[in-house]
């Protein structure tokens, strides 16, 4: 943990928070067949990323010095992550959202933390059906739900 690399962080995440929201505002306000615009999840996520890096922020600042440890990175487990979210976002439109977020979840929680199969399984599926269920039926969006081929 680096108070200064924390305290240049917080600032790069709250400028880019900006960005995201700023940008967004740009995108069309709604999409062909979908009461959900495209401009919605950017905006959100900007203003996680402010709030985030606010808060980072605000902990650095009220932290004492204290026990700082260099960290060992894990290079390993980030490839393999890395590795993974690119086949994700290369398989999403053919195996459809499902299918495709409850596998990445699941291999990125058993790299993470090898065992608990059932917590895994049970984590990845309420969540990949969970977020389809809320943006595709409340939220009336549209996104591949599963692949062509499956039906």
């Amino acid at each position: 943990m680096n108070k200064t690399f924390d305290r240049y962080a917080s600032i790069v995440f709250l400028l880019l928070g900006i960005g995201f929201m700023w940008q967004s505002t740009q995108i069309s306000a709604s999409a062909y067949g979908s009461t959900v615009g495209p401009n919605i999840f950017p905006f959100c996520l900007g203003g996680l990323l402010i709030l985030l890096s606010i808060r980072l922020f605000y902990e650095v600042l009220v932290s004492k010095g204290g026990d700082y440890k260099a960290a060992k990175l894990d290079y390993k487990r980030f490839l393999l992550i890395f590795g993974s979210a690119v086949l994700y976002a290369l398989l999403f439109e053919t195996l459809g959202y499902i299918l495709t977020t409850f596998l990445f979840l699941l291999f990125c929680f058993q790299v993470l933390e090898r065992g608990k199969w059932l917590k895994s399984v049970l984590i990845a599926a309420l969540f990949a059906v969970g977020v389809y269920v809320l943006f595709v039926v409340i939220l009336e969006g549209s996104m591949p739900g599963f692949p062509v081929w499956f039906s």
